[in-house]
């Protein structure tokens, strides 16, 4: 069959969105350049009405000026419709563009639960449980271990009064180290003196004798060689 009648064509794509966008903006575009030069023949003729003066040939440039006004409203007009078009395609481009992406994300999120059950399988709570309580358990027996190691033995028997007392003998001697008491002594003794020994029975004006270090009268040396 397909030798007698041929094998029909495979139907292309058609034009996308973005491909529709970008065209009709394109078209905006040329417009845009039209009504630019319309502007500056309009202004051309302007100016050229604003120096002549009233007669067939202002006309004559009058009814140029009103042509290319015209041209540029029909312009104007469809390049605003352009760019209405342009916008609508626009929105409907967003908003297929939001499902594709809400499509993406619940595809994601269901593969996402789907691994999540499965590994949710290979977990045994009951497991975890026994291995909370070994733990609890090796902890315990730990604590027994280092208890068991901090025992003391050979120690005597004393009875707790003897040790109260011993206790308030401790404090009693402490007490008596820290008392100052004796130095009361040595702080009333009196100063040393400051003067030699009968410095004040010397009254001023008179004949003086002299004396050793001893405080006691010196002997002439006329007395020593005899």
């Amino acid at each position: 069959m397909n030798r007698l009648f041929g094998r029909g064509k495979p139907k292309e794509p058609g034009p996308s969105l973005n491909d529709c966008i970008a065209g009709v903006d394109a078209r905006a575009g040329n417009i845009d350049e039209k009504i630019a030069k319309l502007e500056t023949e309009l202004r051309k003729y302007r100016e050229q009405m604003s120096k002549m003066r009233e007669g067939p040939a202002k006309n004559s440039v009058k009814q140029k000026a009103l042509r290319v006004l015209k041209q540029k409203k029909a312009y104007e007009q469809q390049a605003e419709s352009l760019r209405n078009q342009s916008f609508n395609m626009e929105q409907a481009n967003y908003a297929a563009q939001s499902l594709k992406d809400t499509q993406a994300t619940v595809a994601a999120m269901k593969d996402g639960v789907k691994q999540m059950k499965t590994e949710y399988k290979k977990i045994n709570i009951d497991q975890i449980e026994d291995i909370q309580d070994d733990m609890a358990d090796m902890f315990e027996q730990a604590d027994e271990v280092q208890e068991a190691l901090g025992r003391t033995y050979g120690m005597p028997e004393v009875d707790d009064d003897d040790l109260q007392a011993e206790l308030d003998a401790l404090g009693d001697e402490i007490a008596l180290d820290d008392d100052s008491s004796y130095l009361d002594d040595v702080v009333k003794a009196p100063n040393a003196p400051d003067k030699e020994p009968g410095a004040d029975s010397i009254q001023p004006g008179k004949s003086t004798i002299e004396t050793d270090e001893f405080g006691l009268p010196k002997i002439p040396t006329s007395l020593k060689t005899t």
